[in-house]
């Protein structure tokens, strides 16, 4: 049965009935802070006698890391710690309330605090390992917080999930694709870093995954079109703008991108493999009681992986042809 344009009900209200069930169940994604790692655990204690000892092994660790490898892991970091842009866009979307005890307003006050520790822990190993120009990375942190970024969500909660659920994966994979090439060259320490913060990724796209689908039962004609939207526009990472001193704004993304490319980190493959699993999580292909728009958006969804991969299949792996400024 169609749903007219009159039953459709607000974006509001929706979010209001998810504001329950996420207040009651915000510790089914997120970590009390007394549970929770913190950068700390994994770097050298300053306050021991074992500190020199402890980085000098940690820098002959890290000289076995692939140029291209500490190219992504500089990347990483730098998105990573573009964090105020990220909590300043979740406070710009439309209809979740900002009260102290809200269910929004705990979860983006926790998602932050967690992601937070992320830039710390990496920002921190890049400094001690000693094959990266620290001052140039952080004027490229700078420069992306300071550029800002545009997702293509406008204040829309239902457009900026969709965006998060397919971020929160790609950093999980990234994360952890980085963390097994470092295992591979030796560095254990820098393998279990990044495993850790793969964790929170996951944790994290199992959130706003769930938000998705609990929207899709309440609303979902006008679910479905913010997804086709979405897709349509291509999801970008939120690093898109990302450059290095005396460099355009998002060239830097660019050669960053291929270098994950190059070595299997993050790929055109896995764009399309997070959105065969996004079809599936949010049982697409089964969805019902939609408009006429929506059938249309639903169709096109369903045929996007198939055309993603033709497209993929013809993509060249890139060339290393770029000197990095944030490597020493």
């Amino acid at each position: 049965m169609l749903i007219s344009d009159e039953l459709l009900i607000s974006r509001g209200h929706v979010l209001e009935q998810l504001e329950g069930y996420l207040k009651d169940n915000i510790y089914t994604f997120l970590k009390p802070v007394e549970d929770s790692w913190q950068p700390g655990d994994f770097l050298p204690d300053s306050r021991r006698d074992t500190f020199f000892a402890e980085v000098k092994e940690l820098r002959e660790k890290a000289n076995g890391l692939s140029y291209d490898l500490l190219a992504v892991l500089i990347g990483d970091t730098i998105t990573e710690e573009a964090l105020p842009n990220y909590e300043a866009w979740f406070h710009e979307l439309d209809n979740l309330k900002r009260d102290r005890d809200n269910g929004w307003a705990k979860w983006i006050r926790g998602w932050t605090a967690e992601e937070n520790r992320h830039g710390d822990l990496l920002n921190r190993y890049l400094y001690l390992c000693g094959r990266v120009n620290m001052r140039e990375m952080e004027a490229s942190t700078q420069h992306l917080i300071n550029d800002g970024f545009d997702l293509g969500t406008a204040h829309d909660p239902y457009r900026a999930f969709v965006y998060t659920s397919y971020q929160e994966m790609a950093t999980n994979v990234s994360h952890r694709r980085v963390g097994q090439l470092a295992r591979q060259a030796g560095d254990d320490q820098l393998s279990k870093i990044c495993g850790m913060i793969a964790g929170d990724e996951n944790r994290h796209a199992k959130a706003y995954k769930t938000f998705i689908s609990m929207i899709f039962d309440l609303d979902p004609s006008e679910m479905m079109l913010a997804f086709e939207d979405m897709m349509r526009k291509k999801i970008v990472m939120p690093a898109h703008y990302m450059r290095e001193l005396g460099v355009d704004m998002g060239k830097t993304f660019g050669h960053f991108t291929d270098a994950a490319q190059r070595i299997g980190v993050y790929t055109s493959q896995d764009y399309t493999d997070i959105l065969d699993t996004l079809l599936d999580e949010w049982k697409i292909a089964s969805r019902t009681g939609l408009t006429p728009a929506a059938q249309k958006a639903q169709d096109y969804v369903m045929n996007l992986p198939a055309r993603l991969r033709r497209v993929s299949d013809r993509m060249p792996v890139p060339k290393l042809e770029y000197q990095f400024k944030w490597i020493s």
